[in-house]
């Protein structure tokens, strides 16, 4: 199929009206469940590197478990993940990719994008406390004053822009946001709410899909993993080609949020050397991610001529294919 170009002032072509609010207010409800898990395992982890392994600083004083209320929470996001584990099978995955592949959904800037998720969340809701840019902001902002490297910096600004596929062409909001997870194997009891929350699956206890390890073998490398469709994965497929950001951020991109294995541990069987490595670069952005939206808002006007600097700095080309 030959690609569709739009233009970076075109609006994509939408078949049916997106709540853009209702999908920010569950990926926030999403991230209260993380940032209790995250709580938790934070006293136990120390750190020994230095420069990009430094442990963050900015979020040293916060009251971690005061972000939202957990019990507000947790109804929508077990509903929620109820819905992703039962859809997102192997061939499911295989057809969001082939779709990925088949067409430009868009072409356009990274800061174009970013106006484009910003004005899609604003027009569901003209009251949201917070825009996209100024969520965006906060999390590079924090990384810029921790003195973390640059191409890091444009990572937190970018790390969300792939929440655009919601508007691109989504089924829903369980292929846009959640936490990730392999699939063509065996589903680990790690993942949230735990092996018994994919029994609708149809890969559940299927004779290759259900097996320890499914379609791969140990130390196959996770480039070489299928992780559920969504606005990580996402991401990290449109900008691998079409920036000079190093791997550290490719990874940070791609695996923020696989919290099976970044946080509890599962699918190391499948790690290669490069692999583990790159664990401990998800691990540095993780309280970037988790703990920067309760920071002051940024002034945008004042702060974006260096992060257009920085953008052009790591794309080579200023317009992107989405």
């Amino acid at each position: 199929m030959a690609p569709v170009a739009v233009s970076p002032e075109a609006t994509p072509v939408v078949t049916a009206k997106r709540d853009g609010q209702a999908l920010e207010d569950l990926s926030d409800a999403i991230d209260t469940v993380n940032v209790l898990n995250d709580t938790m395992k934070k006293q136990q982890q120390t750190t020994t590197e230095k420069g990009l392994y430094d442990e963050s600083t900015f979020d040293q004083k916060k009251d971690k478990t005061q972000f939202r209320q957990y019990e507000d929470a947790c109804d929508r996001v077990k509903n929620f993940y109820k819905e992703q584990h039962t859809k997102q099978s192997v061939a499911y995955n295989l057809k969001a990719r082939n779709d990925f592949r088949s067409k430009t959904r868009a072409e356009m800037s990274i800061w174009q994008a970013m106006e484009k998720l910003n004005t899609l969340i604003d027009e569901s809701d003209p009251d949201t406390s917070l825009s996209q840019i100024e969520h965006l902001l906060q999390s590079a902002e924090a990384i810029r004053r921790d003195g973390k490297p640059r191409w890091m910096q444009l990572t937190g600004l970018i790390h969300d822009l792939g929440k655009l596929l919601f508007f691109f062409g989504a089924e829903g909001q369980w292929d846009v946001v959640g936490d990730t997870f392999p699939v063509g194997l065996d589903f680990d009891p790690r993942i949230i709410y735990g092996k018994e929350s994919f029994v609708d699956n149809p890969d559940y206890d299927h004779e290759i899909y259900g097996t320890q390890f499914g379609i791969y073998t140990p130390g196959c490398g996770l480039d070489n993993v299928m992780l559920s469709w969504g606005h990580d994965e996402y991401l990290y497929n449109v900008v691998k080609d079409q920036s000079t950001l190093p791997a550290e951020a490719l990874a940070m991109i791609r695996y923020h949020s696989f919290y099976p294995w970044h946080s509890a541990g599962a699918y190391h069987e499948l790690m290669d050397d490069h692999d583990k490595e790159m664990l401990k670069a998800v691990k540095a952005f993780n309280p970037y991610d988790l703990y920067s939206k309760s920071d002051e808002v940024p002034t945008v006007d004042e702060l974006k001529p260096y992060y257009l600097e920085l953008i052009d700095e790591f794309f080579p080309n200023k317009v992107i294919k989405w």
